[in-house]
């Protein structure tokens, strides 16, 4: 995820909208008794619990409470991945909306219009607002092995921290996608959500069923060279597949990918390599997976002509990829289709 992933190096130059909030008023504001009491609650199998709870999320903590969590604030795609499991979040982060007020990619099915959006952007996270829900819990995900929590700003942690609701990991991290669909699973389970209803199990299959086609496809057409891309106005981004969960899975199923050095991924941080756009010819693919998050520039929008004399453009061979996949089989058994049938119906053009 080339752009966030840039932002996130650099996160500490990064002034965080939400931490202008002195902490005297942020624990006066987690105090009000009508902010305890406002609102619907968390979803129903969760509200409804009683006793102990405990999660150990990914960076090894285990988090505990007496009772079930149910006012949930939560990283907008982390938001996304529960509410297809039937667990409500009352507030999220990161981007929800786009600029005419419809969800963003990463908002998945969630009723955006149903929720309190804390910040929609990098280093937005207001912190009053975020007191007066009351948290019992707050979800993210990591994208480093340092505990970062995702969109949480850093120069405004300790106050959101101060907060009080215990905070929930859950690694992106150098792993296949498997696992981190497992562990919001977990997740989603113990806080009361519907993990072996028949949508549930019927989604599953249907994630097992599309990995196997894509393993097929990779197999039946091995000289199938794929490209992971993002675009900005001035550069344009090759990931490699490692340390990205759904390009390491990818990968490990067959799939034959664009591969950049690692001496040219430094300035990535390992995830990417930077080109200008007059070198974006750098590496020859058959297939372009481009970022479709609203960070990045679409296809349909980049003008630039090394862009349009691309092989894999001319033989309109590109296809959508969301570096940041919403953790339920739900919304991840797309993702492997969409790619299995581009590696199915393409043909050999680099």
């Amino acid at each position: 995820m080339p752009n966030a992933r840039a932002t996130l190096l650099s996160r500490r130059g990064i002034l965080a909208a939400g931490g202008a909030l002195g902490l005297g008023a942020v624990l006066a504001a987690c105090g009000d008794g009508d902010a305890k009491s406002g609102g619907s609650g968390g979803g129903k199998a969760a509200a409804d619990a009683s006793g102990p709870w405990s999660f150990k999320d990914d960076r090894g903590q285990t988090v505990k409470a007496d009772k079930v969590p149910s006012r949930i604030v939560a990283f907008v795609g982390a938001a996304a991945a529960l509410h297809d499991y039937g667990v409500r979040v009352e507030g999220v982060f990161g981007p929800t909306t786009t600029k005419d007020g419809t969800a963003d990619v990463q908002a998945g099915d969630m009723d955006v219009s149903k929720v309190t959006v804390l910040g929609n952007e990098w280093g937005q996270f207001n912190i009053e607002k975020y007191a007066s829900l009351a948290p019992d819990l707050l979800v993210s995900t990591m994208f480093d092995d340092a505990g970062t929590l995702w969109y949480v700003p850093e120069e405004s942690k300790k106050k959101i921290l101060a907060v009080g609701a215990p905070t929930v990991g859950i690694s992106v991290y150098d792993r296949q996608l498997t696992e981190p669909l497992q562990r919001m699973l977990a997740l989603a389970k113990s806080l009361g959500g519907d993990v072996t209803g028949d949508k549930v199990k019927q989604a599953r299959k249907r994630f097992e069923d599309a990995a196997a086609r894509l393993r097929a496809a990779a197999r039946a057409k091995p000289d199938i060279k794929v490209l992971a891309g993002s675009a900005s106005q001035d550069l344009f981004y090759v990931s490699g597949t490692h340390l990205s969960i759904d390009l390491e899975y990818f990968k490990a199923l067959g799939v034959n990918f664009v591969e950049p050095p690692e001496s040219a991924k430094k300035q990535g941080g390992g995830w990417y390599e930077s080109l200008s756009w007059e070198n974006a010819n750098k590496y020859a693919a058959d297939i372009i997976m481009m970022d479709n998050r609203t960070s990045a520039i679409q296809p349909a929008d980049i003008t630039q002509g090394t862009w349009k004399k691309l092989p894999a453009v001319k033989a309109g061979q590109v296809i959508a990829r969301n570096p940041e996949p919403i953790l339920s089989y739900d919304k991840c058994a797309p993702l492997l289709e969409d790619l299995a049938k581009a590696i199915e119906t393409a043909k050999k053009v680099a």
